[in-house]
């Protein structure tokens, strides 16, 4: 008898992709909302569609084919189709026969709405069906994990929050830690499809909830979402095809090894007799993707659902199996003695057997959970054979039955109350930095604040939130990034963007006229994080603010430019170049060209995109979205192009005739960029720069030079810094207008370089100063602390160790790369009052009384 039932048409009721796999395995009935009976017509109304018989198509399942009167049943009542055909609908489907044949009174008008109900029927099954395996997946494959004693390290997988990493694999690594959590059945076996497995099933689970998506808006639109929904399911369909028949191959290679590590032939043999035979998946799961492929490119959508569908099943078979050669693997001890005759296995075995036989197996915590889950069902007879052991186990994972579903509940009870031991995240776009990287940072810092210092600059600070007023309207199309705060006091308050907004506030709210400031501080961005970009990062500024006299016009855009110059170089990050332009040239180029001056700023916004877009893309854009001509946009095309060394770009664009020399804005921004590209010269740092006039820098504020400079190395992170000038911002905020230039350091991305610099060079950061380790051989606590003691007392950077192991202290001194040991023996010290000082790199090694040690280490660290 079915054990629930499934109501369509009523006000709130809607059926899911449970719902279908609910009667499509018998599981549930159906019934029609009266309410919605007493709204559909009684007779057939006048039409000019021509009558379709319903016909149940030839090449669906018996669990195919409930499923897809369901979904067609709740189509018609959606569309006000005559009573008599969902009656008839719901009182076969609650017949349940074995086969669908429908005679006289079971026609409908709509094609449509028979081919959709087919593909939505089948998928609404896959979708149900690849989170069961989704979920169980990670069980089989944590259960591999420790058959084939293999690394673990790949669950230790991280959300670095710089978007690096896809959610979905690692919560599947987080799952199995958790599985694997206590396991010493683990070992350091290096197994490439072990080490998939987040990436396999991750891409498995990202893309079953893409379809579980879909199949919710889809199931319950009706006639009028019949048009376009076929594509939209096959667009999610087909990747998570794709993505099963990754899974299954791996699954398949772990069932495969797990098969050859089964202690005793007679085992082994018993079960890779039986795995031959039902599960040689191989062939089976390519050809039934490519299979599937070619149904979709034809556009036979429902037999395409069906082969996913297959191919799912397969996929399942495959996992299932591998779940049965692990456990056999971990097992093996008591299933051969069920082999060899020795004994039968019965729930009545005492505990003290059971602990006997867990000392040589010491599995994780939620899979041994799960293991004795399965020997529960498996032993509910009262005993086992080996001949039905592998049977019972793939019945007990038969996605069809209503016991999986139990045990599958109460696997992932077992998961979540081991949810604990999950390690906590960070949030995304975000960064913990460690040591190593720590020490970076403080050496990059350090070199940045001393450029900016050996210039004249002051250190400045400004809250890191800001009135929400304060920093609207001053970022064009990247407003939309400010991060928002809840109201605190009658205040709206954004976290800043960035440092130039606050400088520019603090110059107008203290009236100052001139003033050069550096800021290193955190800004942040309601961004979508990728490589080398986050949502939280520091930057490093650089302004002058004031009116140069008129012998040092573009005095202060030159020191800005110089100044970035010198940064580069002294990070020492490697090849890079400073793209360089102007504001008034590019307005000049748009009016050239035609831009209606409302669309200026939105223009060089889409143009700005070139570093990482074609041009054809951008003109799509300029000429779809915002509504230029063709004609202008091609124009725009021909100016872009324009770019290399400044001195001789700037005498082409100056000569007589030229479209800039004609313009009275684009000229004063060439005699300007001259006086620039000439203290460039003089200061031997042209060579650095490229005129660029595609560099088209988004923000409104902008209205003079514009630059930014690119890494030219391998480490792909696009922009490392960017600046220009921006004489009106200073006086948005009410006070007298003050011109100012400045340059922001994208500091977190030049990290980004100098990191993968260590690593290619394979070097390890020193990440502590520490000098000297007082190491006390022994059990001495306050031997140590006098002795360190003295050495802080005389300034030195020093740390202590107390363990009577020696090796234990030269291990931890090279770890830390500490470059002086003084090494203490307790007997040795209180005897003849000496101890030894080692250097490990330079290999001095003296021995020194006690009281003349620490002037020897100031000697030989402070010469």
């Amino acid at each position: 008898m079915a054990e629930a039932s499934v109501t369509v048409g009523g006000k709130a009721s809607s059926i899911s992709s449970s719902s279908v796999f609910a009667v499509a395995t018998g599981r549930a009935h159906v019934r029609i909302d009266s309410s919605a009976l007493d709204r559909l017509p009684k007779t057939e109304t006048t039409s000019a569609s021509p009558q379709l018989r319903i016909s149940v198509p030839d090449f669906l399942t018996l669990e195919e084919s409930r499923a897809f009167l369901l979904v067609l049943l709740n189509n018609l009542v959606l569309s006000n189709a005559p009573s008599r055909v969902p009656l008839l609908l719901s009182q076969t489907l609650n017949s349940n026969p074995p086969t669908f044949h429908f005679h006289d009174g079971a026609d409908v008008t709509q094609q449509d709405l028979l081919t959709s109900s087919t593909l939505l029927a089948v998928s609404a099954i896959v979708d149900h069906q690849s989170a069961a395996l989704s979920a169980f997946a990670d069980v089989a494959a944590a259960f591999s994990c420790e058959a084939l004693k293999a690394d673990a390290t790949p669950f230790n997988l991280m959300d670095s929050g710089d978007g690096h990493t896809s959610k979905d694999e690692v919560a599947v690594a987080a799952n199995i830690r958790v599985l694997l959590n206590g396991s010493k059945s683990v070992g350091k076996e290096k197994i490439r499809s072990v080490a998939r497995v987040p990436k396999v099933h991750g891409s498995v689970r990202e893309q079953a909830k893409a379809l579980h998506s879909r199949m919710r808006v889809e199931l319950n639109s009706g006639v009028k979402g019949v048009v376009g929904s076929e594509e939209a399911v096959c667009t999610v369909l087909l990747p998570l095809a794709a993505a099963l028949r990754e899974l299954g191959e791996c699954s398949f290679a772990r069932a495969k090894s797990n098969l050859e590590v089964i202690a005793g032939d007679g085992l082994k043999f018993g079960i890779g007799e039986v795995f031959g035979k039902e599960c040689s998946a191989e062939d089976g799961l390519s050809g039934g993707f490519n299979k599937a492929v070619n149904l979709f490119l034809g556009k036979e959508y429902g037999k395409f659902a069906h082969e996913v569908f297959v191919l799912l099943g397969l996929v399942w078979k495959v996992v299932a199996w591998e779940a049965v050669t692990a456990v056999a693997v971990l097992q093996a001890a008591e299933l051969n003695e069920v082999i060899e005759g020795v004994k039968e296995i019965k729930v009545e075995d005492n505990a003290k057997e059971v602990e006997k036989k867990k000392k040589t197996v010491v599995l994780g915590k939620g899979t041994s959970s799960i293991l004795a889950l399965i020997k529960e069902r498996l032993l509910s007879g009262g005993q086992i054979a080996l001949g039905t052991w592998v049977g019972d186990f793939l019945s007990l994972l038969d996605l069809a039955k209503p016991e999986f579903n139990e045990f599958l509940l109460k696997v992932k009870d077992v998961v979540d109350s081991n949810e604990s031991r999950r390690l906590p995240k960070i949030p995304k776009g975000t960064r913990d930095f460690a040591k190593e990287q720590m020490t970076i940072r403080k050496k990059a810092f350090a070199i940045i604040e001393e450029v900016f210092e050996r210039h004249g600059a002051t250190a400045l600070d400004t809250p890191v939130f800001e009135l929400r007023e304060t920093l609207m309207g001053k970022y064009g199309e990247d407003s939309k990034l400010i991060y928002d705060l809840a109201d605190q006091g009658g205040e709206l308050l954004s976290l800043r963007y960035d440092l130039t907004v606050p400088f520019a506030r603090f110059v107008a709210m203290n009236g100052l006229v001139s003033f050069k400031r550096y800021q290193i501080a955190k800004v942040y961005r309601r961004d979508n994080p990728s490589k080398g970009r986050y949502r939280e990062f520091y930057q490093c500024d650089f302004d002058i603010a004031g009116t140069p006299g008129l012998s040092e016009i573009m005095g202060p855009d030159f020191e800005v430019v110089r100044i970035l110059t010198e940064l580069l170089d002294e990070l020492d990050i490697g090849e890079y170049e400073i793209k360089l332009n102007h504001r008034k040239l590019l307005d000049g180029m748009m009016q050239i060209c035609g831009v209606p001056p409302e669309k200026f700023r939105t223009i060089c916004s889409s143009i700005d995109k070139l570093d990482k877009q074609s041009f054809q893309q951008i003109r799509k854009e300029m000429v779809e979205e915002k509504g230029l001509t063709a004609e202008t946009a091609d124009r725009i095309e021909t100016f872009v192009k324009e770019k290399g060394s400044p001195l001789a770009l700037l005498s082409k664009f100056k000569q007589e005739g030229s479209d800039f020399s004609k313009h009275k804005g684009a000229s004063v921004a060439l005699e300007e960029l001259e006086i620039l590209f000439i203290a460039l010269e003089k200061s031997k740092r042209i060579d650095k720069v490229v005129f660029d006039l595609s560099l088209a820098r988004g923000l409104d504020y902008y209205t003079g030079v514009i630059f930014e400079a690119v890494f030219k190395g391998g480490t792909q992170v696009g922009s490392i810094a960017a600046g220009g000038r921006y004489d009106n911002l200073i006086g948005m905020f009410g006070s007298r207008s003050v011109p100012a230039v400045g340059v922001s350091l994208g500091i977190e991305r030049v990290f980004a370089i100098m990191e993968q610099q260590q690593k290619d060079q394979n070097q390890m950061a020193r990440p502590t100063k520490t000098e000297v380790l007082v190491s006390i051989v022994g059990n001495d606590f306050t031997l140590a602390a006098e002795l360190a003691g003295e050495l802080w007392d005389a300034r030195v950077k020093a740390e202590f160790l107390v363990n009577k192991r020696r090796t234990k202290h030269f291990e931890y001194a090279k770890e830390s790369r500490i470059p002086w040991i003084v090494l203490v023996y307790e007997q040795e010290i209180k005897e003849e009052g000496v101890v030894q000082l080692k250097n490990l790199e330079a290999n001095i090694d003296i021995k020194i009384s006690r009281a003349e040690f620490v002037e020897e280490l100031r000697r030989r660290l402070y010469p």
